[in-house]
């Protein structure tokens, strides 16, 4: 258990604000740095054989212009592919989605020495306040926690559990409730007043990691 929470202080966290086309958006950052070639963690992220391995079962046309559907969960339009450095990718949920719904990702990869890659990963949406109030950037953060230490496994060589088991598992409990809170910090470091960041974690580790 000691290893997995490990891969949360290897994520730096920050939430902010950009823009995209359905108008000015909130943002969740993480960055890390993986000990693996530029070009095996491109490789990881952009083969259908090797997300498949570490994320989630995926089709469609992968090239720009083209696109894709994550099973299960989210699908969108390739919009930039420049290997081994950039890929961004619209990121929709639901069959009938508004302008507002669809949201973008954006990894970054740069060489970080000593054969590692710095990897970044931006997550622009325009979110209703409500739902920020409520839930803060843990709402999409911890999901992305999640999938970048499914990444990081691949990239050693590990195993990756099944996704539906892993994420009920005493040990995906105790790591997102942890991510929850880090999660938190960074809503803190925004701005936000001890009592909001204290709302949002509960709400968000009360989804991820429901009390039994």
């Amino acid at each position: 258990m000691r290893d997995i929470l490990d891969e949360l202080t290897a994520v730096h966290r920050e939430t902010g604000h950009g823009r995209i086309p359905a108008g000015e958006g909130r943002t969740v950052v993480l960055r890390r740095r993986y000990d693996a070639e530029i070009d095996d963690v491109w490789d990881a992220i952009t083969d259908p054989e090797r997300i498949n391995r570490w994320f989630m079962p995926v089709t469609g046309e992968l090239k720009v212009g083209g696109s894709y559907q994550l099973k299960g969960n989210a699908g969108g339009e390739i919009l930039r592919c420049e290997p081994p450095r950039l890929l961004k990718v619209t990121w929709v949920f639901g069959e009938n989605p508004t302008e507002k719904d669809v949201t973008e990702v954006e990894v970054r990869l740069a060489p970080g020495g000593d054969g590692a890659t710095e990897f970044e990963l931006v997550h622009t949406a325009v979110v209703p306040e409500e739902m920020w109030s409520q839930y803060g950037p843990g709402a999409t953060g911890v999901g992305w926690d999640l999938s970048l230490l499914g990444l990081s496994m691949h990239l050693r060589g590990e195993s990756i559990p099944d996704h539906e088991e892993f994420e009920s598992s005493p040990e995906a409990r105790e790591f997102s409730t942890r991510s929850s809170q880090a999660w938190g910090e960074s809503l803190r470091a925004s701005g936000a007043s001890d009592e909001q960041v204290a709302a949002a974690v509960q709400a968000t580790t009360q989804f991820y990691a429901p009390s039994a």
